[in-house]
């Protein structure tokens, strides 16, 4: 890279937000300054989590700021949704070291968006310098691999050709095909799943409970304590790990403002349970969600009814609920083809896992015709 240079950033305040949003643009909340921010700062992102922030900034000759990346150093592969613990093993069983790798993601957060963020006036050629680079990282500071996860198609394809391993992942997101009303919505279902989102919802409307959808500054330090509560208990139930701090979720609602969208369920003025979402240009995110007590079809009236309203009434185009979950697609969300590329420093590891993600792609690709299949849409409207 005669003609670039490269840096590495151990705290994202070191670059700045105005010359971070200007790669990172506006449309996707999770590569924003402020979402990132608010992730080091609440102490989420530590060396206690096990994610050492190394974001990477790509500049050209003359010194002006070309790309960024949300990088870090992970010594396990814990909140990241894309799974190689598999490859760890393989690899270590072979006497290697498979960590520290680099991870070019958003931490605890599986919503698909850009990863390689380019300046909009940076010269043509710099997405494929910043794919070279970040191969050019792993020997620099001997690493195994690198790892770009939940990024777009193009960016996928462009690491590709960069001689990138493409993999393939599925979640399950709802569309917005001109919708008017969530009555439009349950039009362009069948019958027999219609009545069935009729009955969850009533259900879920007749048991007491009061609903609110909360925007930016309108959230409450007491919800908020609430729903680190709620956080807390589905971590426990999952056996997962409490990465985000409490002081996380108050800091990212100071930082992004109506971004962020909290929908809440109360009990006699009580909040019992909260769903967290994000809003991006045209997408609504679910993130975390959690409650206390019992309560019929809460989860699907929070998570997924009451976003795929929120969606129609502000014009979105879809509503992402992220990771996993079949359940989703009868609740209208389809599964949709998630993206991320991998690069193995060693080549004989790099040709195993090149053969393996080929036959990996394969079975993803047929997972999503076959899942399509449960749709519970009108087949005139699909």
């Amino acid at each position: 890279m005669p003609d670039w240079s490269i840096k590495l950033h151990d705290g994202i305040h070191s670059l700045g937000q105005t010359a971070w949003d200007a790669c990172a643009g506006a449309d996707n909340p999770f590569v924003s300054f402020a979402f990132l921010s608010a992730l080091e700062d609440s102490g989420s992102v530590s060396r206690r989590t096990g994610w050492l922030p190394q974001y990477v900034a790509l500049h050209t000759s003359d010194g002006q700021l070309a790309a960024v990346c949300p990088a870090y150093l992970k010594g396990h592969s814990w909140g990241e949704y894309v799974f190689d613990q598999g490859w760890a093993r393989a690899f270590e069983a072979a006497g290697g070291s498979y960590y520290p790798k680099l991870q070019v993601a958003v931490p605890f957060t599986p919503a698909p968006g850009p990863r390689l963020l380019l300046h909009p006036e940076a010269p043509p050629e710099t997405a494929s310098v910043l794919a070279d680079a970040l191969r050019q990282l792993c020997g620099d500071l001997q690493l195994s691999s690198a790892h770009v996860t939940f990024c777009t198609e193009q960016d996928s394809a462009l690491l590709a050709q960069r001689g990138w391993l493409p993999r393939l992942g599925v979640q399950y997101h709802w569309h917005n095909q001109g919708y008017q009303t969530f009555d439009d919505f349950l039009a362009a279902l069948s019958s027999r799943k219609r009545k069935v989102l009729k009955r969850e919802r009533r259900d879920a409307n007749a048991a007491g409970l009061t609903f609110e959808t909360l925007r930016g500054p309108e959230v409450t330090r007491a919800d908020w304590d609430a729903f680190y509560r709620f956080y807390e208990n589905t971590i426990d139930r999952k056996w997962g790990s409490a990465y985000l701090t409490p002081s996380f979720f108050p800091l990212l609602s100071d930082r992004l403002g109506d971004k962020v969208v909290l929908m809440v369920a109360r009990k006699e003025d009580q909040p019992v349970a909260a769903a967290l979402n994000l809003l991006g240009a045209d997408t609504l995110y679910g993130r975390n969600w959690g409650c206390v007590g019992d309560w019929p079809f809460l989860h699907f009236e929070l998570c997924y009814y009451r976003a795929i309203d929120f969606a129609i009434s502000h014009g979105l185009k879809r509503v992402e609920a992220g990771a996993q979950g079949e359940h989703k697609i009868q609740r209208g969300y389809i599964p949709s083809l998630t993206h991320s590329a991998h690069w193995l420093q060693n080549r004989s590891f790099y040709a195993s896992v090149a053969s393996f993600l080929e036959q990996e792609r394969a079975a993803m690709q047929a997972e999503v015709t076959a899942l399509s299949e449960l749709s519970p849409y009108k087949q005139d409207t699909e």
